[in-house]
């Protein structure tokens, strides 16, 4: 299912980007997609995939963020096409298998990837080349090489039809796409007018609420906290240390201690140099998803009932 992630993911991979480097060489998601037929349809399943005409295809079960960036995507490519250019709408990055098993959801799938992987802190390094290694898929911008073939005033008439991201804004938001260009039509017609600060910071509010209340859900459930506790005696008799015995904090718990162990000021490693460091994380990993196991089985059901991200600790 694409959907958005477990909140520790983004940790972790930005540490085995990090690690990799030598070896290898916006919006409000309860807002409801809006429904137009000639932006692509969907499928069941899977990875965004491309019609004949060049749209994507959204999953029927991709979340409402990832469906409304695919909507605007093809949207834009519409109103391209009627500005007299080509506009191929971008998948952008997405999360490969092994991203997906990380969190032990899935736990067969979980245990096949961190024999291999452990936590995707190191792998990258040691599996250069592998596709299947734990990491974000960068997906080129299908669209450079048509601009690139362009003279260069159709290449600034490109740009301005187009439009670009505005500039960052002192609270971390981004200004919109310049006015009248396709991309803020394509914003406009997926996400609606743009919300005032008033507005925005009531649905910040409303978001926060939202995880907070989840929170409480999770970590008050005493299935959970049962069986957290369960999987905390299990992880410290394996001589692994125990931060938080939380339901909603405890699956990152041995992850997040492999993190950490990586200076922020890292230089990229060698695969000869990685290698040791994958062994011991394996280790660790398969570890902490044996002592889990039960408590992941119970907990993922509930958290899909309650999603929880950590907006409020």
């Amino acid at each position: 299912m694409i959907t958005l992630r477990f909140r520790s993911i983004g940790m972790v991979l930005a540490a085995a980007s990090m690690l990799s480097l030598s070896a290898c060489g916006q919006n409000d998601s309860d807002k409801p997609a809006s429904a137009a037929n000639d932006e692509g349809g969907t499928q069941r399943g899977g990875s965004p995939a491309t019609e004949p005409g060049g749209a994507l295809t959204i999953p029927e079960d991709a979340d409402p963020d990832t469906k409304n960036f695919y909507l605007a995507e093809n949207a834009k490519a519409a109103c391209m096409k009627k500005r007299g250019f080509t506009y191929t709408p971008n998948p952008g990055s997405t999360p490969n298998e092994a991203n997906s098993s990380i969190d032990g959801a899935d736990y067969a799938l979980a245990r096949k990837y961190r024999q291999k992987y452990g936590f995707g802190i190191y792998a990258r390094a040691v599996y250069p080349n592998d596709p299947a290694a734990p990491g974000p898929v960068e997906v080129s911008d299908p669209n450079k090489p048509y601009r690139d073939s362009l003279p260069s005033a159709q290449q600034k008439a490109y740009d301005k039809a187009l439009g670009t991201q505005g500039a960052a804004l002192v609270d971390g938001t981004y200004e919109g796409p310049s006015k009248g260009s396709c991309s803020a039509e394509a914003e406009l017609k997926v996400y609606g007018p743009a919300k005032s600060a008033a507005e925005q910071e009531q649905e910040n509010a409303k978001r926060s609420e939202r995880d907070r209340q989840a929170g409480q859900a999770l970590n008050g459930d005493q299935q959970l906290v049962s069986l957290a506790q369960e999987y905390a005696s299990c992880l410290r008799k394996a001589g692994i240390a125990v931060a938080t015995t939380q339901p909603t904090s405890i699956g990152d718990t041995v992850k997040f201690q492999v993190s950490a162990q990586v200076p922020p000021d890292a230089q990229p490693l060698s695969k000869q140099e990685a290698m040791p460091k994958l062994t011991r994380e394996i280790d660790l990993a398969l570890k902490d998803l044996e002592c889990g196991r039960e408590f992941r089985a119970a907990y993922w059901p509930k958290f899909k009932k309650n999603p929880y991200f950590g907006n409020n600790g």
